[in-house]
């Protein structure tokens, strides 16, 4: 015989009793960890940790959950567990609402105090100096390519990279009025600008583009006058009270932006491997000729891949530059430390930027 709607309801009701008794008791041992920890004076997160405890539930998901609903889940979880050790201070380019924010949720969980910087140089400030513990920045778009001040900051900085997290970005046309009529001016940050600038030249010819700090603080503004438009996400617009003009503008539908997760070695070190792992290097080459070509053999000679190669000027005013490199695999493993030894003993400057997992 059937269940009746009365009786489904009550029957969920009843699960969702033993799931919040078994999450408590959950809680609890979060706690006792947390105390063996202090003792210790480990750390309280550990992202590698955490990842394999959510890959081991997704390998033994029977459903009909998917895989990314676990995922989400059990990160809220042990984030609310994390936080009753201690709380992480979460860094990122502020105000609420932008893509950094989301970007740190994502990483972290909800359970984090948040620390919104106004730009770049103060998210690496605030991760140097021990306001937050964690830094989130972005380092590369899909479309748009590098995030220039990002790898800029990270060439001098003591900070390192520990994780990172790729998000799947939509741009929407944000302001008081439902219409596109008669908007004079667009701010965004210079990234989401760049990203949807075929759509502002076909539908806003006329409108001016103004550069700002974040995209939440060009919705911010875009609040405050009714001839001005934000691009920004879907949850700016609700933190500001502003209408959807146009849906996902950005001129890629598939755009993505990488997002790397910085701290101080001792807040964090380096996570052990995983299996699938990335370092991510900044060198540069004696100016001689072949120079650039000589610090890939050692890379092709030990099987090593590189997924990223990019240059920035050094601005030492000689045409000297900096590369930054990204290859697959963990220093622990024997072909990948020989690979970087042998790199290494052919650079002018080297340093280790991070060695993490590969994010989602």
């Amino acid at each position: 015989m059937s269940k009746d709607l009365a009786q489904l309801r009550s029957e969920i009701d009843a699960v969702d009793r033993e799931l919040l008794a078994t999450l408590n008791k959950r809680a609890a041992l979060a706690n006792e960890v947390g105390e063996l920890k202090r003792a210790e004076g480990s750390n309280v997160f550990r992202p590698d940790r955490e990842a394999a405890v959510i890959n081991g539930l997704q390998s033994v998901n029977p459903g009909p959950l998917k895989a990314s609903n676990v995922a989400t889940i059990w990160r809220e979880v042990m984030s609310a567990c994390r936080a009753l050790e201690a709380p992480q201070r979460v860094a990122y380019l502020g105000p609420a609402g932008t893509f950094s924010e989301q970007a740190a949720l994502n990483f972290f969980g909800s359970s984090i105090e948040h620390v919104p910087c106004m730009t770049f140089d103060e998210v690496f400030h605030a991760a140097t100096s021990g306001t937050a513990d964690f830094g989130v920045v972005p380092v590369e778009n899909n479309s748009e390519g590098v995030v220039t001040r990002s790898l800029d900051l990270m060439l001098h900085s003591p900070l390192h990279i520990v994780g990172e997290i790729s998000l799947l970005v939509r741009h929407h046309l944000l302001r008081l009025s439902n219409s596109l009529d008669s908007i004079e001016a667009v701010l965004a940050h210079p990234q989401a600008l760049a990203q949807c600038q075929g759509w502002l030249t076909k539908h806003l010819p006329k409108a001016e583009r103004r550069a700002v700090s974040s995209n939440a603080e060009g919705a911010r503004l875009a609040a405050t006058n009714p001839a001005w438009a934000g691009i920004a996400s879907e949850r700016a617009g609700s933190e500001f009270g502003l209408h959807i003009a146009a849906h996902a503008i950005q001129d890629d539908a598939f755009n993505r932006t990488r997002f790397a997760i910085i701290c101080l070695p001792q807040t964090l070190q380096a996570p052990q491997a995983s299996g699938n792992d990335c370092v991510s290097l900044v060198v540069s080459v004696p100016n001689r000729p072949g120079a650039v070509h000589d610090i890939l053999v050692p890379l092709k000679q030990h099987g090593v891949s590189m997924t990223r190669f990019e240059s920035r000027p050094a601005r030492s005013g000689q045409w000297e530059y900096y590369f930054y490199i990204d290859v697959q695999g963990h220093p622990s493993q024997p072909h990948v430390a020989a690979a970087l030894k042998d790199l290494q003993s052919l650079c002018a400057f080297y340093k280790v930027l991070g060695t993490y997992p590969v994010g989602e």
